[in-house]
């Protein structure tokens, strides 16, 4: 019989799996920037995509409820500066920090809020 895996919290593994994965991305998409400038490694975009790829091979190998919340945010947030560095769409990159700030670390309190109450209950 298989066990369903829940999603829990972070740990040192958890965090250097989506530190290597976030890394072996930048480097992925940093070579595809030096043919196509919007995604060169230093490249708010291309560390976004690289975070956001972090977070779902985390969520998928370590189901860490934060890359749960965190990994679309992430990766809405490339998006939207690929779409401006590529002049389609005209949005100031101070509007869209804060959103990717905050969220991020909303998904960490419902992480630590959520590792309290299974510890509580354990």
């Amino acid at each position: 019989m298989t066990e369903e895996k829940r999603a829990c919290c972070s740990s040192p593994a958890a965090m250097c799996y989506w530190f290597a994965v976030s890394l072996i991305a930048w480097g992925a998409l940093s070579l595809i920037g030096i043919y196509w400038r919007p995604l060169h490694g230093s490249s708010a975009t291309t560390v976004l995509f690289a975070m956001g790829i972090g977070c779902v091979a985390n969520l998928v190998r370590n189901r860490t409820l934060h890359c749960a919340f965190s990994a679309p945010l992430l990766l809405i947030a490339a998006v939207v500066f690929l779409l401006s560095e590529v002049n389609i769409l005209h949005v100031n990159p101070i509007l869209i920090w804060p959103f990717v700030l905050i969220g991020v670390g909303a998904a960490f309190l419902v992480e630590w809020r959520h590792a309290r109450v299974v510890r509580q209950g354990a």
